[in-house]
């Protein structure tokens, strides 16, 4: 029988981007520029869509919530990159470990389901403008982000709790963050049972949502044919195309990353692609929607005037 070592593992040596010393101040100032845009861009959103009366509808609480997810997985990730450029040797502890890869899972989870919420949303206000009111209740908006942040807790957590109650070998030495696939390398015993649990959660929940949005996107554009206007043909697809670019950057990004076999992973690959969608997309969110959406432009040009009001 093969022996591992056993060894009691109580932190783990993150890697980083990239090994050139020469490149470490450079790209330490890129992913801080990433890292703030993306923190100023979707707090901003938030607050945005708190405080303006005029952005009390149902598309915008969902963004208000999909820049919460895109706040949450990108700062469980990007301080701790940020720093692994500053220091000789980035460690993080077992149980931060843990925790880090619970909130990221959540995070990324929650934001498939959000997703498809906003294209059910666009769906309703497209197909049925005169109910719109009345099936979009705020109610409805709470249960189609409350569902899944509890489903994506559990999920997270099931998977968090079946990595970390396995052994770890001596090494230790993992990517630029907690994520699962990483950390099932170091695993001693048999994966296969932990392997199945994230290609079947992965699939279903890119699946499972993909299809919401995919069926939602042909009513919608079945509706919009139907227009005898091309002004409201051309008002209606506007009002997605924000979300369409954002939904195919996302779930590209992912089933890149996680819907193909272990064999096929290519480490250098697989970092790139993590970088992507843990800190470029969350960065990304919040600037297409701003600069593409008249209402948050206005928005934001009213919370200007009333700040320069007050302060001058």
């Amino acid at each position: 029988m093969e022996k591992y070592n056993l060894t009691v593992v109580t932190e783990f040596i993150l890697m980083g981007i990239t090994d050139g010393a020469e490149l470490q101040a450079l790209l330490f100032g890129l992913f801080l520029i990433i890292y703030l845009v993306s923190l100023v861009g979707n707090l901003g959103l938030i607050i945005l869509t708190m405080v303006d009366s005029r952005l009390q509808t149902p598309m915008y609480f969902f963004l208000r919530h999909l820049a919460i997810t895109d706040l949450g997985y990108s700062t469980a990730v990007g301080p701790k990159m940020l720093v692994n450029f500053v220091v000789d040797q980035n460690k993080i502890t077992y149980h931060l470990c843990a925790a880090q890869l619970t909130f990221f899972l959540m995070f990324i989870i929650s934001e498939l389901f959000i997703l498809s919420a906003m294209s059910y949303d666009r769906y309703v206000a497209i197909c049925k403008p005169l109910l719109y009111t009345v099936i979009m209740s705020h109610r409805v908006c709470w249960m189609l982000v409350a569902v899944p942040y509890f489903y994506s807790v559990i999920i997270s957590l099931l998977i968090t709790i079946k990595i970390f109650a396995l052994p770890f070998c001596g090494y230790k030495i993992i990517s630029h963050f907690c994520d699962s696939l990483p950390l099932i390398s170091l695993l001693c015993s048999n994966t296969h049972e932990i392997e199945i649990i994230i290609l079947i959660s992965a699939g279903f929940n890119l699946v499972s949502s993909l299809v919401v949005l995919l069926f939602s996107y042909l009513l919608i554009l079945i509706a919009v044919f139907r227009m005898n206007s091309a002004e409201g043909r051309k008002k209606a697809l506007s009002t997605c195309g924000s979300h369409l670019t954002v939904v195919t950057v996302f779930y590209g990004t992912l089933i890149f990353m996680y819907v193909q076999p272990k064999s096929s992973h290519s480490f250098e690959t697989d970092k790139i692609v993590s970088v992507f969608y843990t800190l470029i997309i969350p960065m990304l969110n919040p600037l297409i929607y701003s600069l593409r959406n008249k209402d948050v432009k206005h928005a934001l040009d009213r919370l200007w005037k009333v700040s320069c009001n007050i302060f001058s």
